[in-house]
């Protein structure tokens, strides 16, 4: 569900003309309805009711502090997995008792900083990572809330980049060396043993392996009970996957009932880490039309939105609708929708039906919302684009788009190749 649609001919984002923002900000522009995060965080959060729960929402899917705003209204806390994710989160309001600090590479700043500012547990992925955790809390005199990242070896039936859960990647704790790594930061005073954490993957559309993952989990669970230990917090990751295309994941609900129906005898306080399914549906990358350009067996539909600006079709071969701003009846013609990158890999969209198009007009490529702007990089000396909020019948411009001047503030000259 989503509050993108065509009145009277063109493309709305709730009550405002996408035509009206672009004519302020120019393409490409990422949109973002805040109606739409609303709705989405609302049906996954009210979806465990029935359960202490907390819904820590990933802020790697979209890390532009308006959208973490309007979350934090909603109750949200906040996955991170970056010192400046942290600063985000905190820069928005998020309170530090509701966020997670998640990654394989956490630095020992990085450490301090989390730690410093009170933040509920870190989801720890390796023994080292623990002994230097330990370090950082000796020096701070402040024991370290932690849990264990369990890898449970479970296929998500993901894209491979995005699967996270299998002995293979690089993420978590090997099931067998979990009970022993508990055991002896039990006998450190600077360590805080709170929970036990997964995360399988992302873009998953089966319930099964959440299922899966959280069998192995409550045998864990009942170790570390047996131990003496009082864990509280059950960390379920995110991963939940959306509609692109034809995918059919499971409803936020059936999501819910599964795990709840797992974890209810566990009297743990569950924490949940979506992103995508928050924000994924809730943005889209309006783009322009450049040329159009045939040669003998394909056209091309070349835009001003590049690899650079969307990357997810050219690194996962990722789907994403694309529609025109302007609703149009025009004859379809199967194209290849590319940017101006110097990369045969940039693209947008390839053997795509498509309603003809021509220069100057405008497309969005939906469903960009989640992992788009926070993947854009400036490849060819490209600004970035700027980020829209919209909210009913108003729009804000949450991050203007950069300059040139921008790209080149950090870089210098030396004095002798002056």
């Amino acid at each position: 569900m989503h509050y993108f649609g065509y009145k009277n001919g063109e493309l709305y984002c709730e009550e405002v003309p996408i035509k009206k923002i672009v004519k302020e900000v120019g393409t490409p522009a990422y949109i973002y309805s805040a109606k739409t995060i609303r709705r989405h965080f609302k049906v996954f959060d009210s979806s465990f009711k029935s359960i202490d729960h907390i819904i820590c929402y990933s802020v790697k899917a979209n890390s532009n502090i308006a959208v973490l705003s309007v979350l934090k209204h909603l109750g949200a806390g906040a996955d991170i997995v970056s010192g400046g994710e942290l600063k985000r989160a905190l820069k928005a309001g998020i309170p530090p008792e509701k966020i997670a600090f998640s990654g394989v590479g956490k630095t020992l700043e990085e450490m301090e900083m989390a730690l410093s500012a009170g933040i509920l547990m870190f989801n720890v992925e390796s023994l080292e990572e623990l002994e230097a955790l330990a370090e950082v809390a000796k020096k701070l005199n402040k024991p370290a809330p932690f849990a264990l990242r369990v890898n449970p070896d479970v296929d998500p039936q993901t894209h491979p980049y995005i699967s996270t859960g299998l002995k293979k990647n690089k993420f978590g704790i090997p099931e067998e060396l979990v009970i022993p790594i508990y055991k002896k930061a039990k006998e450190n005073p600077y360590l805080k043993p709170v929970g036990l954490d997964a995360h399988i993957g992302s873009q998953i559309t089966s319930i099964a392996p959440f299922k899966d993952a959280l069998y192995r989990l409550k045998k864990i669970w009942e170790e570390l009970i047996n131990l003496g230990l009082e864990p509280k917090y059950l960390d379920l990751g995110g991963g939940l996957g959306i509609i692109y295309n034809e995918e059919e994941p499971p409803l936020p609900q059936e999501y819910a009932e599964a795990i709840i129906q797992e974890a209810k005898d566990l009297k743990a306080t569950i924490i949940l880490e979506p992103g995508r399914v928050i924000v994924g549906n809730a943005g889209i990358l309006v783009t322009k039309v450049l040329y159009t350009k045939e040669n003998i067996s394909k056209k091309f539909v070349i835009v001003d939105a590049g690899m650079n600006d969307l990357i997810r079709p050219a690194f996962y071969q990722a789907y994403h609708k694309i529609i025109p701003v302007e609703e149009t009846f025009a004859e379809e013609e199967v194209v290849d929708v590319v940017g101006p990158i110097c990369e045969s890999s940039d693209f947008l969209a390839k053997e795509r039906k498509l309603p003809r198009v021509k220069r100057g007009d405008l497309l969005a490529v939906m469903s960009a919302g989640a992992y788009g702007f926070v993947m854009s990089s400036n490849y060819n000396s490209r600004p970035r684009c700027p980020e829209i909020l919209v909210d009913g019948n108003k729009y804000f411009v949450v991050r203007r788009r950069e300059t040139i001047e921008d790209l080149i503030a950090l870089e210098s000259i030396p004095a002798p190749y002056l």
